[in-house]
């Protein structure tokens, strides 16, 4: 199925990493110019690169989006390059933990901002071009807003954000014609789930049970799976898919977890 995608610019933040690196590569196959935002010049060069080896067009900014100044700069930044943006993909983010018990104010707040605030910050700033364009707008979500995971008060509530926002703005950008869904991972293998897995006392143990419980394939979901449903929701492909929170996530969420040793 041809995306429609050709030439469109679309910022991915966090766009140089695991899944974000895995959007920016499918949207530039699909012909699009995806602009990767996030804070590490040499990541955002090295996948930018690589890109371009393969055919495709990429650009980036140097942004730390925990800071508000930061975003804004950001998307003028994008403007000042192309005069024009077709789509927005909210991604980065991180699992910083932050416990009730043990966490603090502070600790709760930074959360916020590294996962939540810039989530907004980046769509109201980008908002203008958007409705010029029609743009959609993928937020990329994880299953701890809705299966908890403990030890993570922050990061459980920032998603859970990320999808009312995503149901919110649904709303209120019906009347320009544009749409805003959201896709929720569980377990996919990146980069940053690697190093999480490496703290626990045995990783390969832990890895092979948290498999053994996807339903659909006993594996993880790939940085390529999201990434092809991200394309198909900023294309006119999906025109009448809005307000939609999708979960790529071999039926770990929803289906019972029993289903995959029984089969």
């Amino acid at each position: 199925m041809h995306l429609e995608l050709q030439d469109k610019v679309i910022i991915v933040t966090g766009g140089a990493k695991g899944i974000g690196e895995g959007i920016s590569h499918v949207l530039a196959r699909e012909g699009a110019i995806p602009v990767i935002v996030g804070r590490n010049e040499e990541d955002n060069r090295n996948t930018m690169a690589a890109i371009e080896a393969a055919g495709g067009r990429a650009w980036q900014v140097v942004a730390e989006l925990s800071d508000p100044l930061a975003c804004e700069q950001a998307v003028h930044a994008v403007l000042a390059q192309y005069s024009r943006i077709e789509g927005l993909v909210n991604n980065a983010g991180i699992n910083d933990g932050g416990s009730l018990e043990a966490g603090s104010y502070e600790q709760f707040m930074l959360s916020l901002h590294r996962n939540l605030v810039h989530y907004y910050l980046m769509a109201h700033y980008a908002l203008p071009e958007l409705k010029k364009s029609k743009g959609a707008i993928v937020n990329i979500t994880s299953k701890t807003a809705e299966t908890g995971q403990g030890h993570a008060s922050a990061y459980a509530a920032a998603n859970g954000g990320r999808n009312a926002l995503t149901r919110e703005w649904a709303v209120e950008l019906l009347k320009y014609g544009m749409r805003v869904n959201a896709i929720v991972v569980a377990e996919s293998w990146t980069p940053a789930y690697a190093t999480w897995i490496q703290t626990l006392p045995d990783p390969e143990e832990k890895l092979r049970e948290i498999v053994s419980l996807i339903p659909l394939g006993n594996r993880m979901t790939t940085a390529e799976e999201i990434a092809n449903t991200t394309a198909f929701l900023l294309s006119e492909r999906s025109s009448h898919t809005t307000g939609q929170i999708i979960h790529v996530d071999g039926g770990y969420v929803h289906l019972d977890r029993a289903l995959a040793n029984a089969q």
